[in-house]
């Protein structure tokens, strides 16, 4: 049982670094994942009223303005400019839309990981130090102790820090595609409407 026990303390002590590195670099990859945030809000922003334009331009039944500098910045209007281009049929239009809810999913994913992976390795962090930490107390070396309390305070923050960010972005970008997707359904469906209205 004795040995049993010690090959779970080493491989659970094993452990330690791999997690530090792996929290280290979601970490990393949280501050840049929150900079392409940032930039697709800007963006999200900047064209916003061309959106609601748009919008309105199709409800009026009006001409529709050239969206041809703004296909790159937003994706929205690209799927919009495809279905145009394949004149809203119905069957291409259908498989633009499920490929938009494909790409939004995919979007999603980072967010999702780093939601769950960074307090799971948090946890990791802050429960293998607890080991020594209590070893350390029961031999009377506090400094021992301390240190391995450190770094189970300091990796609880970070996962704490990574999950909060990722939850937060996969709320607001999973609102944004629902926002998105129901205004593509919308445009779908209008210009169906009046393409079977143009052929009768």
């Amino acid at each position: 049982m004795l040995v049993l026990t010690n090959v779970l303390y080493w491989i659970s002590t094993a452990l330690l670094i791999p997690v530090i590195v792996t929290l280290i670099a979601i970490f990393v990859m949280t501050l840049i994942l929150l900079g392409g945030f940032y930039g697709s809000y800007t963006k999200r922003l900047h064209l916003k009223k061309k959106k609601q334009t748009l919008l309105k331009q199709l409800m009026n039944h009006e001409k529709t303005e050239d969206m041809s500098a703004d296909i790159q910045q937003y994706r929205f209007f690209y799927f919009v400019e495809q279905c145009r281009i394949k004149k809203w049929q119905s069957i291409i239009s259908d498989k633009l839309l499920a490929d938009y809810e494909l790409e939004n999913h995919k979007q999603l994913e980072k967010a999702r990981t780093m939601m769950r992976l960074g307090p799971m390795l948090g946890l990791m962090g802050t429960l293998i130090p607890m080991g020594p930490a209590l070893v350390g107390l029961a031999s009377g070396d506090i400094e021992s102790m301390a240190v391995n309390m450190q770094v189970a305070f300091s990796t609880t923050v970070v996962g704490v820090f990574v999950g909060a960010i990722g939850f937060v972005i996969q709320l607001i970008r999973h609102r944004w595609n629902t926002e998105d997707l129901n205004d593509l359904q919308f445009v779908m469906e209008v210009n169906k409407s009046r393409s079977e209205a143009d052929a009768q």
